[in-house]
């Protein structure tokens, strides 16, 4: 293997000079921004077992083109985890081994029009497939382009709103963590909780999915307040919560648990109000989302021992430490998410025939796996993924309960199998 990581390297480093490789494309202006096009294809194939040669030769006699769409130019931190989310893409497509295939890498400027200017280039050029972008105002302009076209779309955006018949997400999606680790709460025993929700986007997606996961479970809505971002708001509304669990504790129906789907940057604010408060997380269990998949020193101690819902961080360890060989640096957390489904699509190009990426086989209920775990498309272009339920420790998240072997609580053995790691 240390030829393919001495090539992988190299081209990585190749393709962020346009101008000296060889295999790169045109430059245009997307989005008002300069946005390079890069095209890239798989060295020679090992032999594959499914087909003989000459069917091989007669069904892929024409190139399967992937495009990827991306807010890949500037230095903005979404242009950086873009980068990183093109390079697992190139991986996985090296890792394939098959020189049929051909990535064409598309700024779409983080924008709708940029989006659409971009995917109305990767039609043009013969796209089979578009994966991204990234944002969801960007996966609406590229669904205007390839929805006409009938190009199916598998975006990165976690907007359900956004989803439709053949404009598919394959992200984590806000509402599947909170269905998952209340359930998990409830099955221990937990039954009446509290939440202190942000206000925005991300918040109208997880209140009423909160709602419904609590009613579902049997349970009950003790308190739940809404914050707007800024220390004033989110104190105004933690005392009010605080307040109703000390009520309730001292009326002698205390609350089992406390609702808290926030990111570091809050967490570290509402550490010490918790103690301030006398909230006692070793008896009201914290329960949260992935976004509590916290660096080790962003670990506030209470929230020791709390749960949350994401994916098994075996996977992301091995997939992380294959990067950082590859590339010199750690991935983002999102380039798991190109990798995984640059596979999918990958693997569906063996299939014979022009339908090989049709909605029936995005859509098969055995579904697929990778390094997030197993994930299902469904026809209205949302995806239902295999959750683990994670307890936090002072330097680790532990696996509390493991990830159903597939999306739809299926055998493992019915699921594309997990990519091997070199």
């Amino acid at each position: 293997m240390p030829g393919l990581k001495r090539t992988l390297a190299c081209t990585a480093a190749c393709l962020t000079l346009p101008a000296l490789l060889a295999l790169a494309g045109c430059s245009s202006n997307i989005g008002g921004q300069a946005a390079n096009t890069s095209s890239i294809s798989g060295p020679l194939p090992s032999p594959n077992k499914s087909f003989d040669n000459a069917r091989i030769v007669a069904e892929k006699s024409k190139a399967t083109k992937i495009a990827l769409l991306l807010p890949l130019a500037g230095n903005s931190e979404a242009a950086q985890i873009a980068h990183g989310m093109k390079e697992a893409a190139e991986l996985a497509l090296f890792e394939a081994n098959d020189p049929n295939i051909q990535l064409i890498a598309k700024d779409d400027g983080g924008t709708a029009e940029g989006a659409r200017q971009a995917a109305e280039a990767a039609v043009a050029e013969g796209a089979d497939v578009v994966l991204g972008p990234l944002f969801a105002k960007s996966v609406t302009g590229a669904a205007t382009v390839t929805t006409k076209a009938g190009v199916p779309l598998i975006a990165f955006s976690n907007d359900p709103t956004v989803a439709a018949s053949g404009v598919h997400l394959l992200s984590f999606m806000a509402s599947e963590e909170v269905a998952r680790v209340v359930s998990f709460a409830a099955s221990k025993g937990k039954h009446r909780f509290a939440a202190l929700n942000p206000a925005g986007s991300y918040g109208q997606i997880v209140e009423p999915a909160f709602r419904k996961a609590v009613k579902n479970a049997g349970g009950e809505i003790i308190q739940l307040e809404t914050y707007s971002p800024g220390a004033t708001s989110m104190l105004a509304s933690a005392r009010r919560v605080f307040r109703a669990i000390n009520d309730a504790g001292a009326a002698g129906h205390p609350v089992d648990a406390l609702f808290v789907p926030a990111g570091p940057e809050t967490i570290s604010q509402l550490a010490p109000l918790l103690s301030y408060s006398g909230i006692d997380t070793k008896k009201i269990k914290l329960i949260g989302t992935s976004a509590w998949d916290l660096a080790v020193e962003s670990r506030e101690d209470q929230l020791i021992g709390g749960w949350y819902a994401g994916t098994d961080p075996e996977s992301w360890a091995q997939f992380s430490g294959k990067f950082r060989k590859t590339f010199g640096r750690a991935p983002p957390r999102l380039a798991s998410l190109s990798y995984d489904t640059m596979q999918i699509v990958l693997g569906l190009s063996n299939a014979p025939g022009p339908g090989r990426f049709s909605e029936g086989n995005l859509t098969r209920v055995s579904g697929f796996a990778g390094i997030d775990g197993p994930v299902r498309m469904l026809p209205n272009g949302l995806a239902i993924r295999g959750l683990a339920v994670m307890e936090v420790e002072k330097y680790r998240s532990v696996v509390v309960d493991p990830a159903p072997q597939s999306a739809d609580g299926g055998r493992m053995s019915e699921v594309t199998p997990v990519p091997k790691f070199f």
